[in-house]
């Protein structure tokens, strides 16, 4: 059903000599092992669990708490949302991870995700609709906007509580997670698309700049010590970036 998209997966790890923030296969075998944290006990209070990665990440970066908090929420979206944007993109069948199926661990990659089941939304005439495992969906935009309101927004509730970061900040990097992987394989148009069949939450969070996009919100970056900012930096959008 997903034969595309794992395909993609197994390539852009071995792109990235295996560091890859999400199964390529999408579903942990040993969830109750390896490392994996329910992504639901990130938003537990007092959010322990979720303190600790933002304590690693200002650790790791030298950064202070809530810049700590956007750079581990950056690269969390970014992984989470990676499978939803490149399904679409393939051939519409997207991989949806509800949150209280959904496992994180610390990695190379910053995270890497992984779910204990997924669902896939597929639309009407696919030759898999009514298959096991599927859901049909006449409106993929639609359909992705509940998932992420299931499966991230929660997670942002909890960050700008423990760390008081602007909710619009991080959809912001979440709007970006859609957008990078989709200009790697077509116009912004594309992108652009997606984001509006999407609607609120991330929709308007990104903008049409030379090439390719420039952010609306902040991600932060740009203040960590020695770093530059990002290309796509609504404050700094000219300069290049490691990030």
């Amino acid at each position: 059903m997903l034969a595309e998209l794992n395909a993609t997966l197994e390539k852009a790890a071995a792109e990235r000599d295996g560091i890859l923030g999400v199964l390529p296969g999408l579903v942990a075998e040993s969830p109750a092992g390896d490392g994996w944290i329910p992504a639901r006990e990130l938003v537990r209070e007092p959010y322990q669990a979720l303190a600790g990665f933002v304590d690693d990440t200002a650790e790791q970066w030298n950064a202070p708490r809530h810049v700590a908090a956007a750079v581990f929420w950056k690269t969390y979206t970014y992984w989470h949302t990676f499978p939803i944007a490149l399904g679409w993109a393939i051939n519409r069948r997207v991989p949806l991870m509800r949150l209280e199926h959904t496992m994180v661990r610390p990695s190379d990659a910053g995270v890497t995700i992984a779910a204990t089941e997924i669902t896939v939304a597929v639309e009407p005439g696919d030759p898999v609709a009514g298959t096991p495992g599927t859901v049909v969906s006449d409106d993929l935009g639609a359909t992705i906007r509940e998932a992420l309101l299931d499966g991230q927004q929660p997670l942002i509730e909890a960050i700008s509580k423990l760390t008081r970061l602007g909710r619009r900040n991080l959809w912001g990097s979440t709007a970006e997670a859609f957008a990078g992987p989709l200009l790697e394989t077509g116009p912004y148009q594309r992108a652009e698309k997606l984001l509006r069949a999407i609607g609120r939450p991330v929709d308007g969070l990104i903008e049409p700049h030379e090439d390719g996009y420039r952010r609306r919100t902040c991600c932060l970056w740009v203040t960590l010590p020695d770093e530059e900012a990002c290309s796509t930096c609504c404050i700094q959008s000219g300069r290049s970036s490691s990030a």
